[in-house]
């Protein structure tokens, strides 16, 4: 890392945020080299600090939920009591020595803890602040209670999810949090360049709701272009044929193909063993193969039930085929590819040690983008921040501590 330098090295971010969307659009900020504060409380633990898993050695506690670990990684944890006006006023205070403030409440709630934008740019009129709420700020569905696997279905994603006949399916995860999280991000480095350029800063209002939509436009222009809702179709895509998931030999073994036109086709009826297929007037055609598309999928799970995933990858692969293991989490953790480039990372935590955890999934040629610390233990960093961040005397953190207003 000599030389090289995190493109937000000297920036400082206050962290309002909670559960997954906001501490994942401020993580993305920590990688990037920002000093990340993560404004907590004891008297609401934030609900990710009591989630699984745990380190199967250790008994439960708010310093030892991977989930937590994971998202909060590279920031720092000062504790506040916000019920409390004395506390209300070092946030203020921690806001104008911050470059950026961010936040995932419902809308209206740090304007109500009197830390709304109008409040923090009289002092911070540089001041960039975002908040990621479930339906943003304006519009009728502003002040609706919201979580991530709610944005599911209410983006459209489930419509378009599950088989035919079947009833709309969950996707698996709560993508609001992280699509909105990502975007978020994206969003504050834009106003952050803005800044920089003319001295202003702004209010970024963020909708999880919009956000989540952003990843299946094609279904919304379906509908708004010739009044047609995408059917569920499974594994199956309207484009590609063969396309899913198929059985492999071994227990609950798997294995993904994607043929992407009549030429892949072709070298994939080679790998079967059965080259004349390629011209088969059943399969011949992409129109041809979705007309008999129960045949072929039966013709391919008989070739792939007789092999391990990875040696039908390295068949498929070697022959220019899409295909890839449905990976397990242990594949994935235990990958030699992903070791190589050392996309984990394994840093010393108080409470648990070094565990794996996953890093940042990209590279700069010419900038320092890592993990720099495990995730805080609740309140580890109160009295640092106070002192060189908010300016602070020993005796003044003191005598907060001993009124109960860092909890």
């Amino acid at each position: 890392m000599t030389g090289r330098h995190a493109p937000l090295a000297g920036l400082r971010v206050a962290d309002f945020t909670w559960v997954w969307a906001g501490p994942f659009c401020t993580l993305q900020l920590a990688h990037l080299g920002a000093e990340v504060i993560r404004v907590e409380t004891a008297t609401r633990i934030c609900v990710t600090r009591l989630l699984p898993p745990y380190p199967r050695d250790m008994e439960f506690g708010p310093n030892r939920s991977g989930y937590f670990n994971q998202y909060n990684q590279g920031k720092k944890s000062l504790t506040l009591d916000l019920k409390r006006p004395e506390a209300v006023a070092i946030a203020r205070r921690l806001c104008a020595a911050s470059d950026v403030v961010v936040e995932n409440f419902a809308a209206g709630v740090m304007d109500r803890m009197g830390l709304g934008y109008e409040v923090l740019r009289a002092v911070r009129p540089d001041l960039v602040m975002i908040a990621l709420s479930g339906y943003g700020a304006t519009g009728p569905d502003r002040d609706k209670v919201s979580y991530g696997p709610a944005q599911v279905p209410l983006s459209g994603l489930s419509s378009v999810t599950g088989y035919r006949d079947w009833p709309p399916m969950h996707v698996g995860i709560s993508y609001g949090d992280p699509t909105g999280g990502l975007h978020g991000a994206v969003a504050v480095l834009a106003a952050l360049l803005h800044c920089a350029r003319t001295g202003e800063g702004q209010y970024v209002d963020l909708s999880q709701w919009e956000s989540s939509m952003t990843v299946l436009p094609e279904a919304v222009v379906s509908w708004t272009m010739n009044g047609v809702a995408p059917p569920r179709d499974g594994n199956r895509d309207a484009h590609m044929a063969p396309h899913g998931i198929f059985r492999a030999a071994g227990d609950d073994r798997w294995i993904a193909i994607a043929i992407e036109d009549d030429a892949a086709w072709a070298r994939f009826a080679r790998c079967l063993g059965r080259p004349e297929l390629g011209d088969d007037a059943r399969f011949a055609t992409l129109v041809a193969r979705k007309r008999h598309e129960d045949e072929l999928e039966t013709l391919v799970t008989e070739w792939t039930r007789a092999r391990s995933p990875e040696a039908a990858t390295a068949e498929l692969q070697a022959a220019g085929i899409a295909a890839f293991t449905a990976a397990t989490n242990r594949d994935v953790a235990e990958d030699p590819h992903l070791a190589a480039r050392e996309f984990f990372v394994e840093l010393p935590h108080p409470e648990v040690g070094a565990r794996r955890h996953i890093g940042v999934p990209w590279r700069m040629s010419a900038s320092d983008c890592r993990v720099r610390r495990a995730a805080p233990c609740l309140g580890a960093d109160t009295d640092q921040v106070l002192r060189e961040a908010c300016g602070y005397s020993d005796a003044e953190i003191a005598g907060l501590r001993a009124r109960q207003v860092l909890v």
